[in-house]
């Protein structure tokens, strides 16, 4: 552990530093890929659609 007056807390100490920023980016990054994996899944229930419309019996 240093003696550094200025040192600035660690993010798992929370408030302070640079953890608001380290929050939003967080937040940005999580919602990104809910939003890549709902367009995921959409896609592939589109394609479980469209398969089965094209199906020969």
């Amino acid at each position: 552990m240093s003696n550094e007056p200025n040192e600035a807390p660690s993010s798992t100490e929370g408030g302070g530093g640079g953890s608001e920023e380290w929050k939003e980016k967080g937040v940005a990054l999580r919602a990104f890929f809910y939003i890549a994996g709902t367009h995921l899944f959409a896609g592939f229930i589109w394609l479980l659609f469209y398969l089965g419309e094209h199906a020969h019996k």
